[in-house]
Order: structure tokens, then C-alpha cells, then sequence
């Protein structure tokens, strides 16, 4: 497959990308927002000339944020465009960046599709002078539009699979001419460098600067903030764990191992994080038909009779990680390859999950090794493992105090990034010269 036929498959799918729009707005009535944007339709006034950051969802969206925050110390007069696919992505970045300091200098909106029309439309718009990309959020239309703008295009904090890299080899016709547009291409590991290199893309543009996940910055407030709720709630001394972005078909599993929990721990919480926005509803149900259960979404003081207090806001989740004694990682009991690990770490919380961390290996792998993660398998195990570190302070502080440690021999990621943008914003960009448009 090459560009043409996928354009052309694209725009022959549309009905069937309006009908999963309207499937997923019934779901969660936000994805019926906004849908111009899209299209490239309605877009808001956007300042030009600036630098355009995608990210496609809540994860990246967090990553982005330290990123977003050093550009604008950097280049003061560049206005950010940061752009994303989900409802949950676009109510982060306005939370994160609502503050009067990013006022006229950080603006937003959806992703268009990947239609070259709707990709040129939006960058005349946009007009920005560097665009980068979010991990592995690869779309060959709007790459191309850029490369004929002469916009060069940096893919930052890439991360590649094995699977995923298989995946993109069988389309060699259309990833090899993309990858190969690409300016810089900062990878996480040099497995993932080889593997980029591998399906197409320019060796030199290829850089292991390391995951910016590690650059993460805890504020001492969000650490105070956490004490005095706990404290405004009786909890101070409650045995308190937390199960964050959590899926469908773990939810089950997490409320049997608290189930069991509460069998030796009676005054023991639970604090349930799913991971979409959509599923809140059905997973309060879920709680309510067992345990005493208590929405955070209402605001009311937590009670000594409440068992689960289901998390069901949006941004504040490490906030929710600080109020616990041990955090477990979702996306990890069924195969979607789990999700961030190092946020409870950095907040020195012991972190357990299931065994599906492919999005993460080199990331579970350091912190397995260093003794900072506990793998479970199941309710039992999950449970077993909670109540081990409810019982061994020492254990507790062994897993805090080792992944402490690896946040900080993997840290210096941003800065290595930053470096690599530097050189495409001031015209250091040699290996451009020639490309084919």
C-alpha cells in the first residue's frame, strides 16, 4: 500500500469512521463535540507561526506537559499549538494549561483527520515553524503536508513494539516514505532505534534520548494537599491502596481482591480509578452491588463506613495516587499493554501490576529489576500482594526507595529532546536538503 491507495481507502471509510464516531459519542456524549474540527471545519482563531505538538490522548498529553512548559521558557515568543483525538485528551490539556501564564501562548484543538485536505487546512491555519509529535502517533497525510511546507517534523518520546513494528512492516509502501520524512525521531531504547531504522526510517535522524516519562516533577503542594485530605477524612492511618486506569474485565478482578482484603483489613479503602470517562457510570453500579461506595466526582467527605471511593474526575489522578499506600497499574490484567508506572513511583508508592506491559517493557523491566514492581496474576495474587505490604514496612520502603532510584538514573530525557528541537527550529536541518515532495 502507498499514500494514493491509502488516501483512497480513507476517504472510501468515512461512513464508516462516522458511524464508530456516532457509536462513541453515544457512549460518551463529548466524542458529538466539536466533530468540525475534525474536518478542519469551525476551527478556533489560532495564533500562526508557532510550534505544534500532537498528542493523541490523556497519556501523551501528561508526557507533553513538561515539554510544553520548557518550550515556553525557551522560545517566549512562540505560541504552542498542542493538538489531540479524545474528549479525555482535549479536558486534560485545558485543565493542565488553564492557568493566566498560558493565556494567548498555548491554544487547542482537535487533530483533523488524516485527509491531505483537512491536513493542509489546518497547518495553513496553524502555519507552525516545527511540528512534533507525541510517541508513535503516525499519520502519512499530515507528515506529508508538512515535508511539502518544509516544516520539519520531530516524533518525540517514540516508542516502537515488537508487535507494533511487524505490524507497521507489512505496510512498507506507505510507512517507509513516512518514517523516512521524519526529521528527528528520539526513541526511548535502541531496540526501538533499530527497529524505526529497520522499516525506514534515516539513520542519522534517529536518537535514544531515553522516555521524558522519568523527567516527571512531583509539586511538594500535591504531597500536602494529599496529607490534609486524608487527614479531613479520618484516614490518616487507613490501610488505603488504589487501582488506577483500570479496563473493562479488571474491575471484576481488583473488587474480589479487595473483597478478600477486607476480610483481614476490615477498615481497609479502595481507590478505583477506571481509565475512560464512559465507563464511570457502569463501574460505580459495579462497586455499589457489593461495597459501600462514595463518587469523588460529588465532592463529599469520605466516611469510616465507606469500602471504594471510585475515582471519577478527571485530572487528578496523582493526586489519588498520593493518598494511597500502593498503587496498581490497569491496562496490565488484560492485553493492552499497560500504562504509566512511573507516576505512582515517583510519588514513592510501591507499584503492582498484571503481566501485559508490552507498551512498557523497558520500563517494567528496570523497575522489576531494581525490586520496585510486584507482578500479580489474578484476584488472589493481587490481593496477597497488598495485604504483604500492608503487613512489611520494610518492604514498602525497599519498592519506594527503588523506584526513587530508577526515576533518577533515567532522568535527562527532556533535555536530550530539547537539544534535538533546538537544531530543526534553527535551520540545522542538512539531511532535509533533497527530499522528494
Amino acid at each position: 500500500m502507498n499514500r494514493a491507495l491509502y488516501t483512497l481507502l480513507f476517504h472510501l471509510g468515512l461512513p464508516l469512521i462516522a458511524g464508530r464516531l456516532a457509536w462513541r459519542a453515544w457512549r460518551a456524549p463529548a466524542y458529538a463535540k466539536r466533530i468540525g474540527e475534525r474536518f478542519a471545519l469551525g476551527l478556533p482563531a489560532l495564533q500562526p507561526g508557532g510550534i505544534w505538538i500532537h498528542a493523541v490522548s490523556v497519556g501523551e498529553s501528561i508526557a507533553a506537559a513538561p515539554l510544553v512548559r520548557e518550550l515556553l521558557r525557551r522560545y517566549p515568543a512562540l505560541p504552542i499549538t498542542l493538538t489531540c483525538m479524545t474528549p479525555t485528551g482535549s479536558e486534560r490539556i485545558q485543565a493542565i494549561f488553564a492557568g493566566a501564564e498560558y493565556r494567548g501562548r498555548v491554544q487547542h484543538c482537535y487533530l483533523p483527520y488524516d485527509l491531505p485536505w483537512a491536513a493542509a487546512r489546518f497547518l495553513k491555519q496553524a502555519q507552525p515553524v516545527l511540528a512534533v509529535i507525541m510517541e508513535t502517533e503516525l499519520w502519512p497525510n499530515h507528515i506529508h503536508q508538512c515535508t511539502r511546507r518544509g516544516i520539519p517534523i520531530a516524533l518525540a518520546n517514540a516508542r516502537l513494539s515488537e508487535r507494533s513494528a511487524r505490524g507497521y512492516g507489512r505496510f512498507g509502501g506507505l510507512t517507509a516514505p513516512m518514517l523516512a520524512e521524519l526529521d528527528l525521531i528520539a526513541v526511548q531504547t535502541p531496540a526501538e532505534a533499530e527497529r524505526f531504522r529497520h522499516l525506514g526510517a534515516r539513520s542519522g535522524c534517529v536518537e535514544v534520548t531515553g522516555s521524558i516519562k522519568f523527567d516527571l516533577i512531583i509539586e511538594p503542594s500535591l504531597i500536602s494537599r494529599a496529607e490534609a485530605l486524608r487527614g479531613q477524612w479520618g484516614a490518616t492511618q487507613r490501610p488505603t491502596w488504589i487501582a488506577a486506569s483500570t479496563h473493562a474485565g479488571e474491575d471484576e478482578v481488583v473488587l474480589a481482591a479487595h473483597r478478600e482484603l477486607l476480610k483481614q483489613w476490615p477498615d481497609a479503602l479502595l481507590i478505583l480509578v477506571p481509565r475512560h470517562p464512559e465507563r464511570f457510570a457502569a463501574v460505580f453500579e459495579l462497586c455499589q452491588a457489593d461495597f459501600t461506595t462514595r463518587r469523588r466526582s460529588k465532592g463529599e467527605p469520605l466516611l469510616a463506613s465507606d469500602q471504594v471511593l471510585l475515582g471519577d474526575t478527571m485530572g487528578e489522578l496523582m493526586l489519588l495516587y498520593a493518598l494511597a499506600d500502593c498503587a496498581f497499574v490497569g491496562g496490565s490484567l488484560i492485553a493492552s499493554g499497560g500504562h504509566n508506572l512511573l507516576e505512582p513511583a515517583a510519588l514513592g508508592k510501591p507499584v503492582l501490576s498484571g503481566p501485559h506491559l508490552f507498551n512498557f517493557l523497558d520500563i517494567a523491566a528496570q523497575l522489576r529489576e531494581a525490586g520496585a514492581l510486584l507482578e500479580v496474576a489474578d484476584a488472589l495474587s493481587l490481593a496477597q500482594c497488598v495485604d504483604r505490604l500492608w503487613r512489611e514496612p520494610a518492604t514498602v520502603e525497599r519498592m519506594r526507595a527503588a523506584g526513587l532510584a530508577v526515576m533518577q538514573a533515567n532522568q535527562g530525557a527532556l533535555a536530550r529532546l530539547l537539544a534535538g528541537l533546538e537544531r530543526l527550529l534553527t535551520g540545522g536541518q542538512s539531511e532535509r536538503a533533497g527530499h522528494s515532495l
